[in-house]
């Protein structure tokens, strides 16, 4: 039997190719003939530039950055065919917080900007960015910032910091903009299609993971409205009704507006670097997967993507999950059938722990070929 099994990261446990190795292990004990093609995927989130630079034969860069809360950091980036891929998370991600740091008032995207600059001085002009898993809430902002824009309130002082400033923004001066700005082009690689205002958007949907209760959160929505009306005055276009705008508390708003960004879902993306499709044409089964197999997963995930794929070439696909939250947008997919790796009984604690997740995956994927070797 010939198997493509293209996982998502394992979130807190495994990577994606982790995850795929201990899979392919567990099939292989069953059925020791099969032939197994394993790659990592992503969505846009998390995993999504390790993910890429494994799919482009890239090499990691590294430049000097600061955190979401100006700490000094030395974050990676990847290059790969003169494409520069940066990972949002790897400045303002919220791994890089404790919980009693996490504040999107005070977060900012700063340290994002100082690696685009740096790629842009390394003279990279086509840069794809990633924009899962952010801990700020700042429209963008704060990178703005690094790359040399000014904001400025009404009695003309600079403004500088998180959320907090966005109901003060009265004016911004772009004459300082990195002059390569003109001559890049930026792909966002995003699984979200949310807008940046409203009950869908960045703030009401998003900051809340951020450490936004809820006056914070409504805070930040008028400063996020103040904002976006002074980003419209000043380029005659208004882009925050555009899907994905809200990404990434507001950053996907930044990077269409200010740098002409072209929205791409992070899947495709992904999907076309591996050349999924080819491998696709001769196997039997795809399996994909996830930590946690839920509605999202359908809507934009990693998983999801595969599943389209597989329909358009009419491949059967299996998809695997630590859990499982089964509801009706997942009774109405084309997976051929969903399989939880947790046994009951197991805390949600012990079965995020690497070893035991591997564990838990290798029978699972017994299970399975015992089924369809039959």
């Amino acid at each position: 039997m010939k198997l493509l099994v293209a996982f998502d990261s394992f979130k807190g446990s495994l990577t994606s190719l982790e995850a795929a190795e201990a899979f392919g292990e567990g099939w292989l004990s069953a059925e020791p003939t099969a032939e197994i093609t394993k790659i990592a995927i992503a969505d846009g989130g998390e995993g999504t530039l390790g993910a890429l630079i494994e799919a482009m034969g890239g090499e990691w860069r590294e430049a000097k950055a600061s955190d979401p809360i100006g700490r000094p950091i030395v974050a990676r980036y990847g290059v790969a065919n003169g494409v520069a891929i940066i990972e949002s998370a790897t400045a303002c991600g919220l791994t890089l917080l404790s919980q009693d740091e996490r504040n999107p008032l005070n977060t900012t995207t700063y340290g994002l900007g100082e690696i685009i600059r740096s790629a842009l001085d390394c003279g990279y002009r086509n840069i794809i960015l990633t924009l899962g898993g952010s801990a700020t809430n700042d429209g963008g902002v704060g990178m703005l910032q690094a790359l040399g824009y000014r904001f400025y309130d009404s009695a003309g002082n600079e403004l500088n910091g998180g959320g907090a400033i966005l109901d003060k923004v009265f004016s911004i001066d772009s004459r300082g903009a990195h002059p390569a700005l003109g001559e890049s082009h930026f792909t966002i690689a995003s699984d979200v299609d949310n807008p940046l205002l409203g009950e869908r958007g960045a703030t009401r949907i998003y900051a809340p993971q951020k450490g936004a209760d809820g006056a914070m959160a409504e805070e930040l929505e008028r400063g996020m409205a103040n904002y976006a009306e002074q980003v419209q005055e000043t380029i005659n276009e208004d882009f925050s009704h555009i899907p994905g705008a809200g990404a990434a508390g507001g950053l996907g708003y930044a990077l269409l507006a200010f740098m002409g960004a072209t929205m791409r879902s992070g899947i495709d993306i992904v999907i076309e670097a591996t050349g999924l499709k080819e491998l696709a044409k001769d196997c039997d089964l795809i399996v994909t997967g996830e930590g946690r197999i839920d509605r999202q997963t359908t809507m934009g995930k990693a998983p999801g993507g595969i599943l389209r794929i597989a329909r358009e070439m009419g491949k059967r696909v299996v998809a695997v999950g630590g859990t499982i939250d089964h509801c009706k947008e997942l009774d109405k997919s084309d997976f051929e059938a969903l399989y939880a790796t947790m046994p009951e009984g197991m805390s949600l604690d012990r079965a995020m722990q690497s070893e035991v997740a591997k564990e838990n995956l290798r029978r699972t994927a017994q299970q399975i070929a015992k089924r369809y070797t039959r």
